[in-house]
């Protein structure tokens, strides 16, 4: 059966390919919330946290893409874009009379398309404002639907349908499925959108920065004139793109209508004092736990967002104020013996820059640790090699984990780990390249010291290296 656009009459049974990654685990709570019957698979052993957000909504996860997993006849296929058409469980789908589609569609169709949805778009911090977006909407008694490619402590999941009058999500431009190579967001019929950053990435997908903007043009072009456009006008990319938008454009970052500023950090309470300007007037000062320069002006552009959405400066206080923090965004996961053990999705080279100055902020003059996993289609390849050399600058020691599935990328284009750890140590830096978590959980914990920061920067599951460092903290420090 051919692709749908909408979800087919009489569907109770739906199944999601590539259910391990974290958009897809969210479409699969909004189901099950929804009332349906979900089953999923994933090429891969799916780690927390969402292993344990699936299993918390009773889904569990069959490992691999065979075409078995679709013998119990579902309604309904959802496919991640991380299936290829060649797996056998893809292949036995087109070969099926079972429908299926992306999941940007049935969200658009199904869960978006009667609500003001704002999308969070952008290179960096897509994540973090929709989530905080998201809170500070219920905060306020709004009960929005939403979904975030990250777990919100404030609502322990990633996505729900809500029953208001908005729709807060996350906006991804990496195409939509092996059938759909249009970005996601084009399908989530945006209100109003936010555009965070615009910089070259997924090499795999796109050619180069140019390449990049049209897809962010596309999403500026679908805007409704009565919409509105949130967009960090120090951002050269963003303001070109921006300025082809024919809806109220409302301009945010250093010198621009909507500004912030930094008034204090408690390092020993982990959280940011913050002001967010107007036209040079403070609207409001707030206090959060998202800590650092990048985090102020995520805010800031929450802040101009929710605003036009009729959210008061009080309101917004309590919500920021209130706001719990997001699972793998600065993620404190243990603190045996005293040492900090953190979890950061951070993957390209500003993300790993700007993490790592905000944890030197937050946790002031300790010693800090980075451990870094080129795992995503770009930082496997060799396009930000030098980037890198200079985005650990504010680390003390250096670890690099070997690149590894890198049988797809051309050897002249694969990042090389080893000549990455000679820049850093040419930079005055202690760094390492160790082979895989295993040997990387146990160097650092025989060498790590109380009042360290060990911060784990991986788009994915490292192998479980959190839970591996902290068990052998606890056994040096911990165990009599």
């Amino acid at each position: 059966m051919p692709e749908v656009q909408t979800l087919p009459d009489g569907v109770k049974n739906v199944h999601i390919m590539g259910i391990g990654g974290t958009a897809m685990a969210a479409l699969a709570g909004v189901l099950v919330d929804a009332g349906y019957t979900v089953t999923g698979s994933d090429g891969n052993k799916v780690y927390p946290p969402m292993s344990d957000y699936l299993a918390r909504i009773g889904v569990a996860p069959m490992e691999g893409y065979e075409a078995s997993n679709l013998d119990h006849k579902p309604d309904l296929v959802i496919v991640g874009n991380v299936v290829r058409a060649v797996y056998p469980e893809a292949e036995a789908l087109l070969a099926s009379d079972i429908p299926y589609m992306s999941f940007p569609s049935l969200l658009g169709a199904r869960f978006i398309a009667e609500k003001r949805c704002i999308v969070m778009a952008g290179t960096h911090g897509k994540t973090t404002t929709s989530a905080i977006a998201s809170w500070l909407m219920e905060s306020a008694g709004k009960n929005p639907g939403f979904l975030v490619g990250g777990v919100m402590a404030n609502f322990d999941r990633t996505a729900r349908a809500g029953g208001g009058n908005h729709f807060v999500i996350e906006g991804d431009e990496y195409d939509t499925a092996f059938f759909d190579k249009g970005p996601k967001f084009l399908h989530y019929r945006p209100t109003t959108a936010v555009l965070t950053s615009i910089e070259f990435d997924h090499a795999d997908i796109y050619r180069d920065l140019d390449h990049c903007k049209e897809s962010f043009l596309k999403l500026v072009s679908i805007l409704p004139e009565d919409g509105c456009l949130v967009a960090r006008w120090d951002d050269d990319a963003v303001a070109d793109v921006a300025s082809n938008a024919a809806c109220e454009i409302r301009r945010y970052g250093p010198g621009q209508t909507w500004d912030g500023r930094i008034e204090d950090v408690d390092t020993q309470r982990g959280v940011m004092r913050f002001s967010v300007l107007e036209a040079g007037k403070v609207f409001g000062t707030f206090e959060t736990q998202m800590v650092g320069e990048h985090n102020l002006y995520n805010q800031v552009a929450i802040t101009a967002a929710l605003a036009r959405e009729g959210i008061t400066p009080a309101q917004l206080a309590e919500g920021f104020s209130s706001f719990r923090g997001i699972k793998r965004r600065q993620e404190i996961v243990g603190e045996p013996g005293q040492v900090t053990v953190i979890d950061d999705f951070a993957h390209h080279p500003t993300a790993v820059d700007v993490t790592l100055e905000a944890l030197r902020l937050r946790f002031g003059g300790r010693r800090l640790w980075a451990i870094f996993e080129p795992r995503s289609n770009t930082s496997r390849r060799n396009v930000f090699q030098e980037a890198y050399a200079a985005a650990f600058s504010a680390a003390d020691l250096v670890i690099i984990a070997e690149p590894t599935n890198l049988e797809r990328i051309p050897p002249a284009e694969r990042m090389d780990a080893g000549a990455l750890v000679d820049s850093l140590r040419s930079r005055g830096q202690e760094a390492w390249v160790w082979p895989d978590a295993d040997a990387i959980a146990a160097q650092v914990a025989a060498n790590a010291q109380p009042s360290d920061v060990i911060a784990v920067l991986s788009n994915g599951g490292f192998d479980g290296i959190h839970r591996k460092l902290i068990k052998l903290l606890e056994r040096r420090f911990l165990v009599p």
